[in-house]
């Protein structure tokens, strides 16, 4: 795990891209700055959770697939018409 660093302004200054990536890496994990010995600021590192990975195989064994269908197959083989909306049987 990380230390938790604390800078004075001016040094976080000359230094803030190499500590933000420092923050980014885990070396850090909080950084303080101060400002004539008061802490005015805290950084810390953003939460590495994505939303979208706690939905990731959320619905898994929920759809099941009856043995024997073929879905390569093709579901309507007739005429389309778009402009009308309407699908038209074969040999129309």
């Amino acid at each position: 795990m990380g230390e938790i660093a604390s800078i004075n302004a001016t040094q976080f200054k000359a230094t803030c891209l190499e500590l933000l990536d420092r923050l980014a890496a885990g070396d850090i994990t909080r950084l303080e700055v101060t400002k004539r010995g008061k802490v005015v600021a805290v950084l810390v590192p953003p939460e590495r959770r994505n939303p979208v990975d706690a939905l990731f195989g959320a619905m898994k064994g929920s759809v099941t697939r009856p043995d024997g269908l073929d879905l390569t197959a093709p579901v309507f083989e007739g005429e389309v018409e778009a402009e009308q909306g309407l699908l038209l049987p074969d040999g129309r």
